[in-house]
């Protein structure tokens, strides 16, 4: 009696596995993935190591804005599961609040460390990336640029707003500070996936004149 063929199992997983992710949806999927990423920027942190920085860049951090709150969150957070700790009697609830109050401790503090460790890039060749922590990563190219301002606003809306025109803000602490335009659309791919284009790029960098100035003149 022949038994079943040799590579029946190893066909099996491949299939198994494609089974599974298209249970799983995209997004959770992309979500799954910027947590991994910024809790590896953790490490990076504490290295004072940067992601995707190579000699003869000019990184850009563009964290300046957020940093406070970012701080101030925690410290709410770390008070507040120190009340808790204290108010809650029952030791099995009290274990449950306690892990989810330091998981999000610290994964507010992998996102931050994320934006410093991924700052904005501009290549010799005049070429930008622009990024926020693990969530927003475009790269232009340097003939895709029409032209690069020091340009201060204070958008309203979440961190990536797309108007109607295609004007794309990358709002870091509620301003930007540079606004790229571009002479073609470009797509770039939110947080969970969707893709958009833009015509107009704004964003923040901590200090955008040398950012513009890094791109006006390319090595």
């Amino acid at each position: 009696m022949s038994g079943p063929p040799k590579n029946a199992g190893m066909s099996g997983r491949p299939q198994g596995i494609r089974a599974a992710r298209a249970a799983v949806p995209v997004a959770v999927c992309r979500l799954v993935r910027h947590e991994l990423r910024a809790f590896a920027s953790l490490g990076r942190w504490v290295g004072h190591r940067t992601h995707g920085v190579r000699p003869g860049d000019l990184a850009a951090a563009y964290t300046g804005p957020q940093t406070a709150m970012l701080y101030g969150l925690l410290f709410v957070m770390v008070v507040e599961t120190v009340g808790l700790a204290l108010l809650i009697p029952w030791p099995v609830v009290h274990l449950v609040f306690l892990v989810l109050d330091l998981y999000g401790v610290v994964l507010v503090t992998a996102l931050h460390a994320a934006c410093v460790t991924r700052p904005h890039v501009v290549r010799p060749d005049g070429s930008l990336r622009i990024r926020y922590g693990a969530l927003f990563d475009l790269v232009v190219p340097q003939d895709a640029i029409a032209s690069v301002r020091v340009d201060r606003r204070y958008p309203e809306g979440r961190l990536i707003t797309l108007s109607d025109d295609g004007v794309l803000d990358l709002i870091v602490g509620s301003q930007t500070s540079v606004t790229v335009e571009l002479n073609r659309p470009l797509t770039f791919t939110r947080p969970f996936g969707a893709s958009e284009t833009a015509r107009t790029i704004r964003f923040h960098a901590d200090d955008p004149r040398a950012l513009v100035g890094a791109l006006r003149q390319p090595a």
